[in-house]
């Protein structure tokens, strides 16, 4: 049976990926970045279009007014910045992607704009923007603002963003740089331009005073989960990050609705590629199963409560745990993550105990079985779908990753279902080989 093919991402942090652990594990070690070096080799030789980094700007104290609880266990901190991290990952790899994330909220664009392309230089072209807005109050606390504006104020705001980003990378015309020794001329004046541009929220001048880097600009990606949110998606990214909401169906609706949006945009909804973020629970082929202690279910339920009341501006400790989820929960981030959760309360029942202690990562893996086993429910369900891709949840699920290079891969391979080669050289390129 023909599959559908599709693609491969790692969804990880700059920060403690083997947490708890005993100290011994791959990746125990990872502030000097040799960590993640070694991972791009290893997903790169699985031939993974990219690795995916999140990442926040907190220390979280949201849950009880107390950093206790995200420090204990490496949530939301401690993390480094994974943009200086991207060009070092790209010195001993060739093909894969790398995508780190950074704020439309609180980088000037002139200044993001040429870090990015920078980086996109350094990687070869093989640089990704996550655009995101922002959720966390303390975040806008720590760059000297009182308060995060509205999510729809803030993603009009990164709407007019990116389109000046776009129009400084562009303010470098392909060919510009001629170098030739027999005339003088390093850089042809009459393909670098200013932009004067003036908007709503932003004004600049340009040109960046970089090189146009090799894609032009990075492969853009975002996550848009409200409506909002999808429009965003829809007019900007690349790459569009869903959740495994709704089972099968609920996902093939994301897709199709993100794709058709595109379209009444004018653009080709092929040129966006929407990956589904999970973690898989890949058993061993003895079926020995080592069951979760008490400890592991605590630090599990503590990382996310602590992630949730970060990311959704809620202090869940004044809530009933046990009860069904409050309907009259109001939240300052995420506002379609928190409709999910309180239709589990309402229809299902669910209290706010259930939903965070279903695992680190606060999902329940529907991926689950031997590594062959992995590999059909994934073929199975991106046959369904119709693409595009599988985000694979890395952190806190790194232990995993040699079940995960030695058997899910290679099975998938053998069915045809994803790259066995790279055929392009960027990371834009490679997204599109398909």
């Amino acid at each position: 049976m023909a599959h559908k093919k599709f693609h491969l991402g790692y969804f990880t942090k700059f920060g403690a990926t083997s947490w708890p652990g005993d100290g011994t594990e791959f990746g125990s070690q990872w502030a000097d970045g040799s960590y993640h070096k070694e991972l791009a080799r290893m997903l790169e030789a699985a031939k993974f279009d990219f690795i995916f980094f999140e990442d926040t700007t907190i220390v979280g104290d949201r849950y009880g007014g107390s950093m206790e609880l995200d420090l204990k266990n490496a949530t939301l901190a401690p993390k480094l910045d994974p943009l200086p991290l991207l060009p070092l990952m790209a010195q001993d790899t060739s093909h894969i992607g790398l995508i780190a994330t950074a704020s439309t909220t609180f980088y000037p664009p002139y200044l993001l704009a040429r870090l990015l392309s920078t980086i996109d230089s350094l990687t070869k072209g093989r640089a990704g923007w996550n655009m995101v807005t922002s959720s966390e109050k303390n975040a806008a606390l720590n760059f000297g603002l009182e308060k995060l504006l509205p999510p729809s104020e803030r993603y009009d705001i990164a709407d007019e963003f990116v389109e000046l980003c776009k129009k400084l990378w562009d303010s470098w015309e392909e060919g510009a740089l001629v170098a030739n020794s027999e005339t003088g001329v390093y850089v042809d004046h009459t393909k670098v331009h200013t932009v004067n541009f003036e908007g709503k929220h932003f004004r600049s001048r340009g040109p960046l005073n970089t090189l146009r880097s090799p894609q032009g600009y990075p492969v853009l990606a975002q996550a848009g989960a409200s409506d909002r949110g999808r429009d965003f998606s829809s007019k900007n990214a690349e790459v569009v990050l869903g959740m495994m909401t709704g089972g099968v169906k609920g996902m093939k609706a994301y897709r199709d609705d993100i794709r058709n949006r595109a379209e009444k945009q004018g653009r080709n909804p092929d040129d966006i590629k929407v990956f589904f973020l999970t973690p898989l629970n890949i058993l061993p082929e003895n079926g020995e199963v080592r069951e979760m202690t008490e400890a592991d279910k605590q630090a599990a339920f503590e990382h996310n409560i602590v992630m949730a009341s970060s990311s959704l501006d809620i202090d869940f400790s004044q809530y009933d745990l046990d009860a069904p989820v409050p309907q009259d929960i109001v939240a300052g981030g995420h506002t379609s993550a928190l409709e999910h959760m309180k239709k589990a309360g309402r229809e299902e029942g669910k209290s706010l105990r259930d939903l965070f202690s279903t695992g680190k990562g606060g999902s329940n893996a529907r991926f689950r079985g031997t590594a062959q086993q992995v590999a059909d429910q994934l073929m199975a369900v991106m046959d369904e779908v119709g693409g595009d891709g599988i985000l694979i949840e890395g952190s806190g699920y790194n232990h995993q990753l040699p079940a995960l290079l030695d058997g899910v891969i290679p099975a998938l391979q053998k069915a045809g279902a994803v790259r066995t080669e790279y055929e392009g050289t960027t990371l834009r390129e490679i997204l599109r080989e398909f």
